[in-house]
C-alpha cells in the first residue's frame, strides 16, 4: 500500500539525522515517492546532497533558492504529501510545534499539512524526560499527531537512557501499517490476469480475442484500495496501467500460463479474468505466408488450460476466482466450470446481456460460489462491478 505514495519527511538538527538516510532508501524501494524539507541546523548533520540523490528529488531547507530566486512552496509541499514524518524532531522543534512559532521552512510546512503527522523525538535523556517536553508532546497528542516514541538506549552523550529516535526499519513499518489500517486485504497477495493472448500464426498474424483488460484492470486497481499487494497478468493492451500495481506483460496462452505459475503459489486470491485462447496454430510459420487462390487450413492444438492447472495445485488457504463468458444455459455451464476447475467462485458473463463483455466500459455480471449460492447484478461500469465481486471475495475470506 505504500507503492506510489507521497512520503514527505522533515528533518530537524539532531545527530539522528544520519538514519535518514536509511529510511528514505526503504521508502523508496517500497515505491513510495520522497520528498525532503530539513531545518538549517539540519545540515550540519545530513548533507542535502546525499538526501537528495537517495529521494531522488530536490531537498528543501529555505523559503527560496538563493540562485534562482525561485519560491519553495510551503503549501505545495504541504498539500503534496499524503504523510508527513518529522524525524528527528528536536526538543526546540517539538517545542515550536506545539507552540505555533513558524520561523523556518519545516514548520512553515508542518502549519500547511492536510495529511496525517507522524513525530519521532530525538535528544539527549535530559532534555526528554524534562516536563516542557513531556507537556508539549502531550499537545501534539491532542492535535491527532502519532507520535513514535524514543527508545532507551545509548546517546550521543555518552549517557544510557530514553531519547534515542525509533530506528528506520521501525518507522518504515509504522507508515506501512498506517496505510493498511482498515484495509480488509492489508498482506494479502492478490495475483489477477486479464486481456486477450495471441497466437501467432505467422509473424504478421495471429488468433486472438476482443478482450480489452479492462475488467482486469479495475479488479487490480480496487485489489490495491483495499490494501494488497497486486500483481497483474496482461495480454496485449492498450491500457493506462498506475505504477502502484506490478505488471507482467505476456502475449500467448503460453506465457501467461508460465507466468501465473510462477507466481501463484506466493497468492492468496487468485483471479482468472483473461480471456485466453482456447487453441493455438499447431505449426507456426516463420515467414509471413503469402495470399494465393487456395483455401488456407490452419490445423490447430489447444492450448494449456491454465485455470484447470491452477485449480489442481490450490492449497486449502487460496482463493481461486473465475470467469464464465456464456451465450446459452449460461447458470449451468458456469456452476460445471465451477466445480470442473475447483474454483471458490465464478463471475459468469453472458453475451446475451447488452452493453457487457468485451470493450465495453460496463458489465453485467452474477456471481455464484461454491456453495451455489446466486448473486445477480445490474449493468455497472467495470469500477462497480469489480466492488462487487471484491465485496463477495472479502467475505469469502472471513
Amino acid at each position: 500500500m505504500i507503492k506510489g505514495k507521497n512520503i514527505l519527511l522533515g528533518i530537524s538538527g539532531s545527530i539522528a539525522s544520519y538514519k535518514i538516510t536509511i529510511l528514505v532508501r526503504l521508502l523508496k524501494k517500497a515505491g513510495a515517492n520522497v520528498k525532503i524539507v530539513m531545518t538549517p541546523a539540519a545540515k550540519e548533520f545530513v548533507t542535502p546532497l546525499t538526501l537528495a540523490t537517495l529521494s531522488e528529488n530536490p531537498v528543501f531547507s529555505e523559503f527560496s533558492n538563493k540562485t534562482s530566486g525561485e519560491w519553495n512552496s510551503h503549501v505545495e509541499l504541504g498539500l503534496w504529501a499524503d504523510v508527513f514524518l518529522i524525524a528527528p524532531a528536536t526538543a526546540n522543534t517539538l517545542a515550536k510545534m506545539a507552540n505555533g512559532i513558524c520561523d523556518n521552512l519545516l514548520l512553515a510546512t508542518y502549519l500547511s499539512a492536510k495529511c496525517p503527522i507522524f513525530i519521532a523525538p530525538a535528544m539527549d535523556l535530559d532534555m526528554y524526560k524534562h516536563p516542557t517536553t513531556k507537556r508539549n508532546i502531550e499537545t501534539l497528542k491532542t492535535f491527532g499527531y502519532q507520535i513514535i516514541d524514543a527508545t532507551e538506549g545509548e546517546l550521543a552523550s555518552g549517557l544510557v537512557g530514553k531519547g534515542r529516535m525509533e530506528e528506520p526499519d521501525a518507522m518504515f513499518q509504522q507508515i506501512v501499517e498506517f496505510f493498511n489500517a482498515d484495509k480488509p486485504l492489508a498482506n494479502k497477495k492478490v495475483l489477477i490476469t486479464a486481456g486477450p493472448t495471441y497466437e501467432q500464426i505467422d509473424p504478421v498474424r495471429f488468433i486472438g480475442n476482443n478482450s480489452s483488460g479492462k475488467m482486469g484492470l479495475e479488479l487490480a486497481k480496487q485489489a490495491f484500495k483495499l490494501g494488497a499487494e497486486v500483481t497483474l497478468i496482461i495480454g496485449p493492451n492498450h491500457l493506462q496501467i498506475e505504477d502502484k500495481i506490478s505488471v507482467i506483460k505476456v502475449k500467448s496462452a503460453e506465457d501467461m500460463y508460465l507466468a501465473v505459475h510462477k507466481n501463484v503459489k506466493k497468492s492468496d486470491v487468485v483471479i482468472m479474468s483473461a480471456a485466453v485462447a482456447d487453441f493455438k496454430p499447431k505449426k507456426v510459420s516463420n515467414q509471413k505466408i503469402k495470399k494465393n487462390n487456395s483455401d488456407l487450413m490452419v490445423e490447430l492444438e489447444p492450448t494449456k488450460d491454465i485455470l484447470k492447472s491452477v485449480g489442481e495445485i490450490k492449497s486449502k488457504k487460496q482463493l481461486l476466482v473465475g470467469f464464465a463468458l456464456e451465450s446459452i444455459n449460461e447458470l449451468e455451464n458456469a456452476k460445471a466450470k465451477l466445480k470442473s476447475k475447483n474454483l471458490d467462485l465464478i463471475v459468469l458473463n453472458s453475451l446475451n446481456d447488452k452493453g457487457a463483455g468485451f470493450e465495453f466500459d460496463t458489465n453485467q455480471i452474477t456471481l455464484i460460489d461454491k456453495r451455489n449460492k446466486v448473486e445477480k447484478f445490474e449493468l455497472k461500469s467495470k469500477a462497480a462491478v469489480a466492488i462487487d465481486i471484491f465485496n463477495k471475495i472479502v467475505s469469502l475470506l472471513k
